[in-house]
Order: structure tokens, then sequence, then C-alpha cells
């Protein structure tokens, strides 16, 4: 579900929210695909549509009849949560 999640990206940065640091964990209880995740900002105006996004994307998938987001704000986001890639692609420099 993680690598499906690829697919969603955020409008703003372009780039897919996986590898931006958003998603902090997904499973599958049963059927009913839980995702805990965060935004970069909590006034992200694009959140509705990356949790829609990600709402969609599951839903396509084998196995997932129901999708439930939780939105939290601890641990806050930061750059150093984007993949070794998503860093190089922005510049961040490396830890």
């Amino acid at each position: 579900m993680r690598e499906a999640l690829k697919d969603v990206f955020d409008p703003e940065l372009g780039y897919n929210i996986v590898d931006l640091g958003l998603v902090y964990e997904v499973e599958l209880i049963d059927r009913l695909a839980v995702v805990i995740m965060t935004m970069t900002t909590p006034g992200c105006p694009a959140s509705d549509m990356i949790q829609g996004g990600v709402k969609q994307r599951l839903e396509d998938m084998e196995g997932v009849d129901e999708v439930e987001i939780n939105l939290v704000w601890d641990p806050r986001w930061s750059p150093q949560a984007m993949s070794p890639q998503a860093k190089e692609h922005f510049g961040i420099e490396q830890e």
C-alpha cells in the first residue's frame, strides 16, 4: 500500500507524499486500510485534495473496501522526513 501511495502527489510541491515523508503508517486490518499521515503545515490548502487522492488510490486496490485516514500533527513534519531522493530533488542537504 505504501508503494501505491507514491502515486499520490502534493500538488504544491509536485512530489509524491511517501517520499515527502507525509505518510507515517499504513496498515490493512481485514479490508480496512488505515493511514496515519500528516501535511507539511496544519493549514495546508491541498489537504483535502491529498487525502482524497489517498482514499481513491487505496480503494482502487484489490482487498481494500474502506480507507480510514488519521491526520496527525505530532510528530510535526519537517524536510528531514523526506526520502534521500526527495531531499536530493529539492536540494536539501543530507544528514
